[in-house]
C-alpha cells in the first residue's frame, strides 16, 4: 500500500532528533534529542512531557519505549522511566556508552556496548532493578546491536558485523564473535534483521575520503554470507524493516529521499517518497503496526508517512489501538490565596502568568529608527563580480576590501600563516625573531613577546619549511615543540649547559649501558648533537619517547599525551620530572665501580663511590625530630637529588609564632634546607598526642657541587615574594645571580664558618598563558663576546641573548618560577673527569646481532666490516633508512578546497641500511639493521618503506632487528669518524632519526642534481632511470638499493665534473625530465632491460643482477655453489621472487651457500652444517654486548651467529 505524508510534528526546543520510537501500548511517539532530553508527541501536536535522560548534555544514541518503560542510553548512562517521566533506575559508567538491546536468550535483560580506551565490555543488566547481572569482552567501537535467534548481532565502527552466541560459556570472554563479515570499510550506520537476513548501511571510501556507500548489504544470518546487494544510489543513511512485512524493506538518504523496497519483487515493488527537510535526516522508526514511519530531522521536525487512511474521522491510533490512555504531566497546583498584611513578604507574590501579549514582544521596539544609521551598503565591485547561482550571488571579495572588518579588537584570533623558507621574507623589526608570528590564543599585553609561546605551522613541503633560522639568531639550538612530551625542552637545556651533567651524559653513551630505554644515554646523544648543531634546530624525539617508556613517569602523570581541549598543569608536572630525572638518571648511570668526580667526597665514599649523579647532585641530610612532650629524640638519613623551597605562612596559626618573610633568595634557600617544621602525632614513646618539632642538618661537606631547586611556587603568597619591590625610587630585586648557605659543622659554630657560595647558572619558567610553557635562560655561557650579556632565553626553538636585569626580575605574576640550578663556587673548577670514558669502541660496526627469535642469519644482507676496514676520517659510505608511521597526519580541509596541516605525521626509524662507498667491496652493506620498537604502529608505509607487517616483531622478524640505541651508536661513531655520507634526501632521513651531521659530512644528491633556479628537485627514481639507465622502486623501495643508487649517482657526478661537463648534463637532465614530467615511464621502470631476467614479473633491477653476478664470481670454486646452482636456476629464482628485491644476499652470505663470504669458511654447503669455526664463534658471541663493542668478541669485524632471546 503507497504511503501519504502527514503533518511535521515540532519538537519543543526544535532540537536535533537523534532517535525515534513509537509507543506500543499508547498512541504516542518517543523522541531523544541531541542535548539529552526525551520527549513525549501526541498526534494533535499537542506538548508531552519532556524529562532529561542525562545531566550531561550528552545526545540520546537509542530509545526503545515498551509496555511499562522507555529506556534511554547516552553516552554517560542507561535509564528506565515511566511513561509519566519518573525514573526507575539508572547505569552509571566510566565508559563510553553506545547502544543497547534485550538479551537474545535471557528474559527481563538487556545488553550495553561499553567502550572504553582500554577495553570494550558487553554489559548485562537488569531490566527491573537497573543492577548489573555480568560483563563479557566485546570487540572495540561497537555501536549497532540487535537480538535475533538466540544470538547478538553487532556491528561496529570499524565495518564488521559480529555475531556473538552468549549460552557457550560464562567466561568473560563469551563475547568472543562466533563469527564476522566485513561490510563496510568506512564503518556501519545502520543495522536491521528480519528473519533470517541481515540489512546494513554504511560508509565507505573515495580517493582516500569516506563516502556513503551505495548499496545496502544483505547477509544469511545463518554462515554471515553475504547476500545480492540491494542499490541505492542516493547513499543510504538509513535501513528500516516493516514489522509486519519482513518483505519489506525502507531505505532512507541524509537528504530526505525514501525509497520502499519489496524483497519479493525489488524490480516494480519499489515506491520513492521526498521529504520536505531543509537539513538532514537523523533518525528513523516505524509504528508497531507499519501503518506510519517517522523521520526525525536536524532542525527538530518529526516528518510521517502513513499508509492508513488520512481523514480524521477514519484515523488509526500509532499503535494500531486505542490501548492505554497517553501519560500527561500532573497539572500545576493552585496559587494560594494571599491574606494582605503589613507583615506580608511580597515575595509571596508568585510571577504572573500573562494572558495578552507584554510591551517587549510589541513590534514597534522591534522596529529600526529612524535616528540609527542605516545598514551598510554592499560594495559596488562586489555586485558588479556577482555571480547568482539558484538564485545565491556569489562573490570574491577584493582585494582593497580585505582586512579587519565587523572584527572585535578584544582577543584577537591567530593566523594560519607560518613564517617559512620557501616564502624567503624578512620582516625589518629586528623584535620579531623572538616571537612567532602564530600566537596560541589572546597574550594579555603585559608579557613580553619574546616570553610567549610559539607555535610551528606547517606548509605543503612539511616541517622542513618553517624558518627555525629567523627565531634564533645565536649559536645555541634550541628544541621544536612538535612532539609529545616536548615540555622537557627547558629541562634537557638547563642538563646540557651544565657542564658537568654534560661530560657525564656524554661519557655514558660509550660505555656498555645494557637498558633499553635509558634516559642518561638518550641526553648523551642529545648533547652530542646540540654541540655539533650550534645553532640548528634540534628536536628531543628519542628522549620524550623514553619518558613514555617509564612506567614511573606514567604513574606520576608526567608523560603528556597531547590531548586537545586538555590544560595540564605544566609548572608542577616540570618540577616532578626534574627530581625523576634525575633520581632516574643516578641509578641509570650506576656503575659496579664509579669514578670519583667530586673531590669533597668522605673517606667512606671514596672507598665505594656513589654515581656520579649522586655525587654532583645528591644532598646527604639527617632529619632530628624530637617530641614535645617527652623530649624524645629520633634522628633519620636521608638522600635527595633535589630541593623544595618552603615558604613561610603569611597568617601563623593559633598559638604560633609569627615567621618572618625572607627578603632575599639567600634567606629563603637557608630555611629550605634546615627545613623547621612542626606537627602533631602520636609518640611512640610516651604514646601521648604531642607536638614534635623536626628541623634538617646538612654537613658543610654534604653540600653538593650542583643544587637543583623546585620553587614550588604555588600559591599567590609564594609567587607575590619573587615579584621586585620598588623603594624610594630604587627596585628591589628578591633573585640575585648569587646565594650564599650556612653548612653544619660538629668541630665549630655554624656562625663562625665563612658561608658557601653558590652561582645560579640556569631557571625555568613557567609563563601565565592560556597553554603554559616552560622557559629557560642559562648564564655563564662558553666562548661569549664581553659585550653580550651571559644570560639567554630558550624559548623552545626561540633563542634569544638577554640582559640581566631581564633574567633575573619578577615584574609580574605571569612570570612563574619553576626550577632553579646552582653551582658551588669552591668546588665546581674542582671536579674531576679524567676517569670517564670518552669514545666508542669501533668494535660495533664488526659485531652481528639481533633480538628477534628467528633470525635468517644466511640470508641477511649485510657483510660486516674488519678490522682493517674500519673507517677513517674522509671515508664515503652510502646511507638510506626506511621508516613507519606511528601517528598519521592531521588535516584540516576548508571549504575553497585548500587544507591546512594540524599536526604532521609521526614516522619513527624502522630500517637503515649503510654502504661502503669505495674499495674492493664498493657497495657493499655493512649496516642493514632492523629497528625494533615497542610504539604501536598505525601505517607500515609498505609502498615506501618496503616494510610490512612482522618485519618489525622479535617473536616473527627473520631479519637483524636491533633495538633503536644500537643503530644509533653506530650512526653515531661514523659521524664521530669523520665518515661522508652519500644518499638522497638525506635531511629528512637524519632528522627522524634524530642525529646532527655536520653539513660538510654530507653529499646530497638531491643538492647535487638541482638547478636553484628551476625550483624543482629531482627524485632519486627519476634520476636513476635517466642517468644510470635502471629502473628502481618499481614495486615497493629497499633502502639498500636506493643507497647503492644514491652512491652510483655520485661516482656519476665525479665523472661528469672530471669531464667538465656536469653543467651541460644537469640542463639535459631538466630538458628531458620535463618532456616526461620528471617520472620514468612506466614501462621503463617496471621492466629491467638486462637480458637475463624476461619478462615484466620480475621484481630485480640490474643493479641488484650486477651485484649478485659478482657474488657468484667471486665465490670459492670449492664451495660446490655454482656446480648445483646455475643459470637457469637463477633465472627461475629471479622470475618467482615476490617478497625481497633481490633473492641473494649482496654480501654473500644469503642463498643456500652464502656462508660467511668469500673464504670464510664458516659454512660448508657441502656437509649443510656449520663448522667448528662458526660454533666457537656462536659460543664466543654471547659474551658479547650488543650495546657497544668492548673487544670481548676475539673475531670482531667477522660475521658471528647472534645470541637468541
Amino acid at each position: 500500500m503507497a504511503y501519504a505524508p502527514l503533518p511535521a510534528l515540532v519538537h519543543p526546543r526544535q532540537e536535533l532528533i537523534s532517535c525515534l520510537s513509537f509507543d506500543t501500548v499508547s498512541d504516542v511517539l518517543w523522541s531523544g534529542s541531541a542535548s539529552g532530553s526525551v520527549t513525549a508527541h501526541y498526534p494533535t501536536n499537542v506538548r508531552g512531557v519532556t524529562y532529561p535522560a542525562t545531566t550531561k548534555g550528552h545526545p540520546v544514541t537509542r530509545l526503545v519505549a515498551s509496555e511499562k518503560d522507555v529506556k534511554a542510553v547516552t553516552e554517560s548512562g542507561l535509564g528506565s522511566w515511566a511513561k509519566g517521566g519518573m525514573n526507575k533506575w539508572y547505569h552509571n559508567s566510566s565508559q563510553l556508552l553506545s547502544t543497547f538491546c534485550d538479551h537474545p536468550s535471557t528474559a527481563n535483560a538487556v545488553i550495553l556496548a561499553a567502550n572504553g580506551p582500554d577495553a570494550s565490555e558487553f554489559v548485562m543488566l537488569n531490566t527491573a532493578t537497573g543492577a548489573e547481572i555480568r560483563k563479557v569482552a566485546s570487540p572495540p567501537m561497537v555501536n549497532h546491536l540487535r537480538a535475533s535467534h538466540s544470538l547478538l548481532i553487532s556491528a561496529a565502527a570499524d565495518g564488521y558485523i559480529r555475531m556473538h552466541d552468549f549460552r557457550t560459556s560464562n567466561k568473560r570472554d563469551s563475547g568472543v564473535a562466533q563469527n564476522t563479515a566485513f561490510a563496510h570499510s568506512g564503518g556501519i550506520q545502520g543495522l536491521e534483521i528480519s528473519g533470517n537476513q541481515i540489512f546494513t548501511c554504511g560508509w565507505g571510501f573515495r580517493q582516500s575520503r569516506p563516502h556513503p556507500d551505495p548499496l545496502v548489504k544483505v547477509y544469511d544470518i545463518r554462515s554471515l554470507k553475504p547476500l545480492p546487494p540491494i542499490p541505492f544510489a542516493q547513499g543510504p543513511a538509513h535501513v528500516s524493516v516493516h514489522p509486519r512485512k519482513s518483505s519489506s524493506l525502507v531505505i532512507t538518504s541524509a537528504e530526505g529521499l525514501v525509497n520502499i523496497v519489496d524483497l519479493s519483487n525489488p524490480v516494480s515493488g519499489q515506491e520513492y517518497q521526498q521529504l520536505p527537510i531543509a537539513s538532514y535526516i537523523s533518525s528513523v522508526a516505524f509504528s508497531p503496526t507499519g501503518a506510519y514511519i517517522a523521520f526525525g530531522d536536524a532542525d527538530g521536525y518529526i516528518h510521517m508517512l502513513t499508509s492508513a487512511p488520512v481523514e480524521e474521522e477514519d484515523r488509526v491510533p500509532w499503535n494500531g489501538s486505542e490501548g492505554t490512555p497517553a501519560p500527561w504531566p500532573s497539572a500545576p497546583p493552585p496559587l494560594p490565596e494571599i491574606q494582605w498584611t503589613d507583615s506580608t513578604p511580597l515575595n509571596s507574590v508568585g510571577m504572573p502568568y500573562y494572558s495578552g501579549p507584554l510591551l517587549s514582544s510589541s513590534a514597534i521596539l522591534n522596529t529600526r529608527s529612524t535616528y540609527l544609521p542605516p545598514p551598510a551598503k554592499v560594495p559596488e565591485q562586489v555586485l558588479q563580480s556577482m555571480k547568482t547561482i539558484d538564485f545565491v550571488g556569489y562573490a570574491s571579495l577584493p582585494r582593497e576590501l580585505r582586512g579587519r572588518r565587523n572584527v572585535a579588537p578584544k582577543e584577537p584570533a591567530p593566523k594560519d600563516e607560518g613564517r617559512f623558507r620557501s616564502k624567503a621574507k624578512r620582516a625589518s623589526d629586528p623584535d620579531e625573531a623572538a616571537v612567532s608570528p602564530v600566537s596560541s590564543g589572546f597574550i594579555r599585553p603585559e608579557i613580553p613577546r619574546k616570553w610567549r609561546q610559539t607555535d610551528i605551522k606547517y606548509s605543503k613541503f612539511g616541517i622542513e619549511d618553517f624558518d627555525f633560522a629567523f627565531y634564533n639568531q645565536t649559536r645555541y639550538s634550541g628544541l621544536e615543540t612538535h612532539i609529545p612530551n616536548c615540555y622537557t625542552n627547558a629541562i634537557i637545556q638547563a642538563l646540557f649547559f651544565t657542564q658537568a651533567m654534560r661530560a657525564h651524559a656524554k661519557s655514558h653513551i660509550t660505555t656498555s649501558c645494557r637498558i633499553e630505554h635509558c634516559l642518561l644515554c638518550e641526553l648523551g646523544f642529545l648533547s652530542r648533537m646540540l654541540e655539533d648543531a650550534s645553532g640548528t634546530n634540534c628536536q628531543a624525539s628519542n628522549f620524550c619517547k623514553v619518558v613514555a617508556r617509564k612506567s614511573q613517569a606514567t604513574v606520576l602523570g608526567l608523560v603528556d599525551h597531547g590531548i586537545d581541549g586538555s590544560s595540564p598543569d605544566y609548572g608542577t608536572m616540570i618540577q616532578q620530572f626534574n627530581r625523576f630525572v634525575l633520581e632516574e638518571m643516578a641509578v641509570e648511570g650506576n656503575a659496579p665501580v664509579n669514578p670519583i668526580i667530586v673531590p669533597t667526597l668522605s673517606i667512606a665514599e671514596q672507598l665505594n663511590p656513589p654515581s656520579p649523579v649522586t655525587q654532583m647532585y645528591g644532598i646527604q641530610s639527617e632529619t632530628i625530630i624530637e617530641c614535645g612532650y617527652c623530649h624524645a629524640v629520633t634522628k633519620r638519613s636521608n638522600m635527595t637529588h633535589a630541593i623544595d623551597l618552603v615558604y613561610p605562612p603569611r597568617k601563623p596559626l593559633p598559638n604560633e609564632a609569627s615567621q618572618s618573610q625572607p627578603s632575599n633568595f639567600s634567606e629563603l634557600l637557608s630555611a629550605s634546607l634546615s627545613r623547621n617544621t612542626s606537627y602533631k602525632a602520636t609518640c611512640l614513646s610516651c604514646k601521648q598526642v604531642a607536638t614534635f618539632a623536626s628541623h634538617r642538618i646538612i654537613r658543610r661537606d654534604a653540600l653538593p657541587p650542583l643544587l637543583s631547586i623546585s620553587a614550588s611556587a604555588f600559591s599567590e603568597d609564594s609567587i607575590r615574594l619573587w615579584m621586585d619591590t620598588k623603594a624610594h625610587g630604587a627596585t628591589k630585586r628578591f633573585l640575585g645571580t648569587t646565594a650564599s648557605v650556612q653548612g653544619h659543622s660538629d668541630t665549630v659554630e655554624d656562625s663562625e664558618l665563612p658561608e658557601i657560595m653558590y652561582e645560579l647558572r640556569a631557571m625555568v619558567f613557567e609563563s601565565d598563558q592560556f597553554s603554559p610553557v616552560a622557559l629557560l635562560a642559562v648564564s655563564g655561557t662558553e666562548h661569549e663576546p664581553v659585550t653580550r650579556s651571559p644570560w639567554y632565553l630558550f624559548n623552545d626553538f626561540v633563542v634569544q641573548n638577554i640582559s640581566e636585569e631581564e633574567a633575573l626580575n619578577f615584574p609580574s605574576a605571569w612570570k612563574v618560577p619553576c626550577l632553579l640550578y646552582l653551582e658551588r663556587q669552591d668546588v665546581i673548577n674542582q671536579l674531576d673527569f679524567t676517569g670517564l670514558p670518552c669514545t666508542l669502541d669501533p668494535g660495533i660496526l664488526g659485531h652481528q646481532y639481533s633480538v628477534a627469535q628467528r633470525t635468517d642469519w644466511l640470508s641477511l644482507k649485510q657483510s660486516y666490516l674488519k678490522p682493517e676496514e674500519r673507517p677513517t676520517p674522509g671515508t664515503v659510505v652510502s646511507i638510506d633508512a626506511e621508516f613507519v608511521a606511528l601517528q598519521k597526519e592531521e588535516t584540516e580541509y576548508r571549504s575553497d578546497g585548500t587544507k591546512k596541516v594540524l599536526r604532521p605525521s609521526l614516522l619513527t626509524l624502522a630500517r637503515v641500511s649503510v654502504l661502503r662507498g669505495g674499495g674492493p667491496l664498493s657497495g657493499r652493506p655493512f649496516i642493514d639493521d632492523y629497528i625494533h620498537t615497542t610504539d604501536t604502529i598505525v601505517d607500515y608505509l609498505t609502498e615506501y618503506s618496503g616494510i610490512s607487517f612482522g618485519d618489525l616483531d622479535p617473536q616473527m622478524s627473520r631479519h637483524a632487528l636491533v633495538p633503536l640505541k644500537v643503530v644509533y651508536k653506530k650512526l653515531r661513531l661514523l659521524v664521530d669518524l669523520g665518515c661522508i655520507f652519500v644518499g638522497h634526501g638525506l635531511s629528512k632521513d637524519f632528522r627522524i632519526i634524530n642525529l646532527f651531521v655536520p653539513p660538510h659530512q654530507i653529499l646530497d644528491t638531491v643538492d647535487l642534481y638541482f638547478i636553484k633556479e628551476r625550483s624543482r628537485r629531482l627524485s632519486l627514481r627519476f634520476l636513476t632511470w635517466y642517468i644510470l639507465k635502471e629502473g628502481i622502486q618499481a614495486v615497493t623501495h629497499d633502502s639498500i638499493e636506493d643507497a647503492r643508487a644514491a652512491l652510483l649517482l655520485y661516482q656519476k657526478y665525479q665523472e661528469y665534473e672530471e669531464e667538465g661537463r656536469f653543467d651541460e648534463v644537469l640542463e639535459e637532465i631538466y630538458r628531458e625530465g620535463k618532456k616526461v614530467n620528471f617520472k620514468p615511464p612506466v614501462d621503463e621502470s617496471a621492466k629491467p632491460t638486462s637480458a637475463i631476467i624476461p619478462g615484466p614479473s620480475s621484481a630485480l633491477t640490474n643493479i641488484q643482477l650486477a651485484m649478485q653476478m659478482n657474488i657468484l664470481r667471486n665465490l670459492s670454486p670449492t664451495a660446490g655453489f655454482m656446480p648445483t646452482f646455475g643459470f637457469n636456476q637463477m633465472q627461475m629464482a629471479a622470475q618467482n621472487q615476490s617478497s625481497r628485491p633481490s633473492f641473494f644476499s649482496p654480501n654473500g652470505m644469503g642463498g643456500v651457500g652464502g656462508g660467511g663470504g668469500q673464504g670464510s669458511g664458516l659454512y660448508d654447503p657441502s656437509f649443510g652444517q656449520y663448522s667448528p669455526q662458526r660454533q666457537q664463534q656462536q659460543q664466543q658471541q654471547q659474551q658479547w654486548n650488543p650495546y657497544m663493542g668492548d673487544g670481548s668478541n676475539p673475531n670482531a669485524g667477522s660475521p658471528s651467529r647472534g645470541p637468541r632471546r
